[in-house]
């Protein structure tokens, strides 16, 4: 399942690359070469609401703890599959001419059936995430140009983890499960740029902290747009928080995978 995953992105990659290569060369064939009136773009104006519907296939792997029990996972994207985990995904983007208000939700489950514990006398550990991610934020868009638009982001990522472990082996058979909630202050941005009036690549990210000692995420994709309304898109995104508190609970891990998702742009 590496494997393939690896391919899969080394392919999205290389789409993204030739249409950024190739988009720009085949739009001023298509563009006309008669000049049109300035005008600012209408884009600018008023109030304007994407609302963006995905899905995020995303592994897991790095390290999880709950009172002094301290696990290893490292689950592929299709072993996430493999195991009917599910998950919700939705963005909401609200603009007012330059200033944004951005939203993002994430709530999947996680499971990884072939974990390791490192409790003495354990030979297998099955543990199971549900999480929860809730990141609202303010921002000002810098650029808003017809082929290229930067914004710059802040805001919070709230987090609510509930985990649970089974260890069992030859001389331990414990069932362990603890909750966590914490917020971390994030900035980042995003980056689009159109290769043709109708394709476009996007590129965003953030960085922070607060109540885990790093958390940030960093993804690309590949976008179309199909209808006035209507933009499909897909990419790849990363995300890495390292959460550990007094208490003994530990959340330090990295979710990647391919992401998928339309923009339904409502006003």
């Amino acid at each position: 399942m590496k494997t393939s995953a690896t391919i899969c992105l080394r392919v999205l990659l290389a789409a993204m690359l030739s249409v950024t290569v190739l988009g720009p060369t085949l739009w001023a064939q298509t563009t006309p070469s008669a000049k049109k009136p300035d005008s600012p773009a209408p884009s600018n104006d008023g109030w304007h609401v994407d609302v963006i519907p995905y899905l995020w296939f995303a592994g897991v792997r790095g390290s999880a703890g709950i009172n002094g029990h301290e696990v290893n996972v490292d689950a592929t994207p299709g072993d996430v599959l493999d195991y009917l985990n599910l998950g919700a995904m939705a963005a909401v983007e609200t603009r007012y001419n330059r200033f944004l208000i951005p939203m993002d939700f994430v709530w999947v489950k996680l499971t990884d059936k072939k974990a390791f514990s490192f409790d003495q006398g354990a030979t297998n550990a099955k543990v199971e995430f549900k999480e929860t991610i809730f990141t609202p934020g303010v921002g000002y868009r810098l650029v808003d140009k017809e082929k290229l638009i930067v914004d710059s982001r802040f805001g919070i990522r709230y987090w609510h983890l509930s985990n649970s472990f089974t260890i069992t082996g030859p001389v331990v058979n414990n069932g362990i499960s603890g909750t966590a909630d914490w917020v971390d202050a994030v900035a980042g941005g995003k980056i689009r740029l159109a290769v043709t009036p109708k394709v476009f690549v996007g590129i965003f990210g953030d960085a922070g902290g607060g109540g885990a000692r790093s958390d940030w995420e960093a993804g690309g994709v590949l976008g179309m747009r199909i209808a006035k309304k209507w933009t499909v898109q897909g990419g790849y995104r990363y995300m890495s928080v390292n959460y550990r508190p007094q208490s003994g609970f530990v959340y330090d891990v990295n979710q990647s995978g391919i992401i998928i998702g339309a923009t339904w742009s409502v006003k």
